[in-house]
């Protein structure tokens, strides 16, 4: 099994947490020292451990913030 390498260049925020203290959260992650995206995971209290998540790229980024914009317009 091979190490996965990364970095959290930019902590954006916390959507939730459970009682056990992982943390599911928005960060900017550089992963094996590529080019940082959107990572939205599961977080250990310490950043020890990791649940599985996704990646986004800016554009998925920009589809998912229009995504998000057009449910909230519509139940206004």
């Amino acid at each position: 099994m091979s190490i996965v390498k990364f970095e959290i260049k930019h902590h954006i925020g916390v959507l939730s947490e459970s009682a056990k203290g992982w943390r599911k959260e928005l960060n900017l992650i550089s992963w094996n020292g590529r080019d940082p995206k959107y990572d939205i995971r599961d977080w250990a209290p310490e950043h020890e451990k990791m649940g599985k998540g996704t990646t986004l790229s800016n554009e998925e980024v920009e589809s998912l913030y229009d995504l998000l914009k057009n449910i909230m317009e519509t139940h206004d």
